[in-house]
């Protein structure tokens, strides 16, 4: 049994502490704006929030379109 005291001693805390988290970009989100494109004929389309361009067929040749970002990301190599 703990009694709470004035002491210096470690706490129960469950809590997970700052910068648990995976930052701005790190985990796939890259905003708002932005295109959709398709790897395969090139065709751009512009971003609609909440919808992942992963989701979306390309209208002119039917592959799926890729974020904007992550292609030159891809392209260059990162």
């Amino acid at each position: 049994m703990n009694t709470p005291g004035k002491g210096l001693g470690q706490g129960e805390g469950k809590g997970l502490g700052r910068g648990g988290g995976r930052g701005r970009n790190k985990g796939g989100a890259h905003g708002p704006g932005g295109y959709c494109v398709c790897t395969k004929c090139g065709k751009k389309i512009p971003h609609l929030q909440g919808i992942k361009c992963t989701s979306i067929k390309c209208p002119q040749c039917g592959h799926t379109m890729i974020r904007e970002e992550l292609l030159k990301k891809k392209q260059s190599g990162q």
